[in-house]
């Protein structure tokens, strides 16, 4: 496995992914698939230093699969938000368990660290066990509970707020 900084050319994958939670889950609130120029604007937004997309790849009779990908983004646009900025993982369905979410989370931490990110923010949907654990191993921990927030498949969802301070020991 190699993680590195996403390019246009893992968007399929990355989106193969991301895809199957906008169709399926409810760990995004996406309720359609995005574009082509959506993706590529995605892309975009997430350029590094600061805000990196980062994926997990391994080899595929020359080319890479992507496993799994973790994104930074701005927390607010406000400039005394700086300090802080919210985590999206994702892993393919098929690679869960192997440690790839870890590894992804890991990598980005190092990036935020060396860009003055001192606080990382995720939101996760309750009712996702599997994110929630990862989060919590990951030094996550739970800041409240936004009740009754999104709306997917007929369902009302609850969205639990959590954080890792990076600027501690």
């Amino acid at each position: 496995m190699l993680i590195r900084d996403a390019v246009e050319d893992d968007l399929p994958g990355i989106f193969e992914i991301y895809d199957r939670e906008v169709l399926h889950g409810t760990c995004t609130f996406d309720a359609e698939p995005k574009s082509a120029q959506q993706r590529l604007d995605w892309l975009g937004s997430h350029a590094p230093p600061k805000y990196p997309a980062l994926v997990c790849v391994e080899p595929d009779h020359g080319g890479s699969r992507v496993l799994g990908w973790v994104s930074l983004s701005p927390w607010s646009a406000r400039c005394a938000y700086a300090r802080a900025a919210e985590s999206s993982v994702y892993v393919h369905h098929s690679c869960r368990g192997r440690g790839v979410g870890r590894a992804l989370m890991e990598r980005v931490f190092d990036r935020a660290k060396s860009q003055s990110v001192a606080v990382v923010l995720a939101r996760i949907v309750e009712g996702n066990p599997v994110s929630l654990k990862l989060h919590e191993r990951m030094g996550f921990s739970t800041v409240g509970v936004m009740h009754r927030v999104g709306e997917k498949f007929g369902q009302i969802l609850d969205v639990r707020l959590l954080e890792r301070h990076l600027d501690e020991a």
